[in-house]
């Protein structure tokens, strides 16, 4: 097993580009267990309509993001291609200054499914390889074949009577030896999980060849989840966190409140004001200074530009407090919840 150590925000380990557009992003990188950075702001893929994917790509790139979180469950890798192939065939980027992420779905975690899941996201994003390669929950379903229905998303037979999702039990580790192979077969650069929490991890740790470099997961001022934070650090494991501006991505799924907006949350928008910023950047620096990578999900180019330029200004230890103590545990990304209201499954991961 590799020799792991504490993931930092480091900016002399890393030489980013600078952006196209005149915007003040040093972006600094988040440093993981086998020496690779990644840029700690990127865009989030999910819930990008697919007209739309294409440009907001290509957007990014100009702007000066080199890092995308993408996913086979997005059900938009093939419009992200087009905007990555379109970035480097016009000479705007190379490949081996992006970092490109995407997830094993649910129903490919049997370890004859592996390869060909990851395969079938590089064909889509047009690439040779992928940077990181994440298991996208700790979540196996019954395989639903490529050419029946991609992606295959939640339900087993959408069409059934009573659809639901069916669970197929195949332990970790068997997924986790075939996401292994594929660092060997030089598919991947890196490995990690999502949505794990930190029983998942030691377990997986603990008979790992080749440890998880990154978690992913929902992590925000409501939900801060700082002893897994804090496990992840000093376990050598880099941090993602998904949905870092709270509940936004959430109000039209019907899983959280226009009340629940932390982007109107008064200590915020106070912290906003005092620092000439918005509100999403007050969040996303709070992110990023914790240690963690941050994918935010936009289609605005505005907001686009307004999220990567968090790198000129910094929280004090009390704005940061103050904005941690804001904390509720509110999950809104919760599969114990939303399998059973949408996917007539009780599939609790959580408790």
């Amino acid at each position: 097993r590799p020799t792991l150590k504490s993931p930092t925000l480091s900016p002399s380990s890393f030489d980013p580009p600078q952006p196209r557009i005149g915007l003040f992003a040093l972006l600094d990188p988040l440093s993981l267990p086998r020496g690779r950075a990644v840029h700690a702001v990127g865009p989030g893929l999910w819930k990008i309509d697919n007209a739309a994917t294409a440009r907001v790509v290509r957007e990014a790139i100009d702007c000066g993001y080199r890092h995308f979180d993408s996913a086979c469950d997005y059900g938009n890798e093939v419009e992200a291609g087009q905007g990555l192939f379109e970035a480097m065939q016009s000479g705007d980027i190379r490949r081996e200054d992006l970092w490109v992420t995407s997830k094993l779905w649910n129903t490919y975690h049997r370890a004859e499914h592996v390869r060909p899941a990851i395969e079938k996201s590089l064909r889509d994003l047009r690439l040779d390889y992928l940077d990181l390669y994440l298991i996208h929950f700790p979540i196996s379903s019954k395989f639903v074949p490529f050419d029946e229905r991609y992606p295959p998303g939640w339900f087993t037979d959408p069409d059934a009577p009573n659809p639901k999702v069916e669970s197929d039990p195949v332990p970790i580790i068997e997924t986790w030896r075939a996401m292994e192979q594929l660092v060997r077969d030089g598919l991947v650069r890196e490995i990690g999980v999502c949505n794990f929490g930190t029983s998942l991890l030691r377990d997986l740790m603990s008979q790992a060849e080749i440890g998880p470099a990154m978690l992913q997961v929902e992590m925000h001022p409501y939900l801060i989840q700082e002893k897994l934070t804090r496990f992840c650090h000093e376990s050598g494991i880099g941090v993602t966190a998904f949905s870092p501006l709270g509940a936004q991505s959430y109000f039209q799924l019907n899983m959280a409140e226009a009340k629940e907006s932390l982007l109107e949350h008064e200590t915020v928008k106070q912290l906003a004001q005092s620092h000439s910023r918005s509100p999403a950047q007050i969040l996303l620096r709070w992110g990023v200074q914790r240690g963690t990578a941050v994918v935010p999900k936009t289609a605005n180019l505005q907001r686009l530009k307004e999220n990567i330029a968090i790198f000129d200004f910094k929280l004090s230890d009390e704005e940061m407090s103050a904005i941690s103590g804001l904390n509720r545990n509110r999950r809104f990304n919760d599969p114990g919840e939303f399998c059973e209201s949408a996917f007539n499954t009780f599939f609790p991961i959580y408790e």
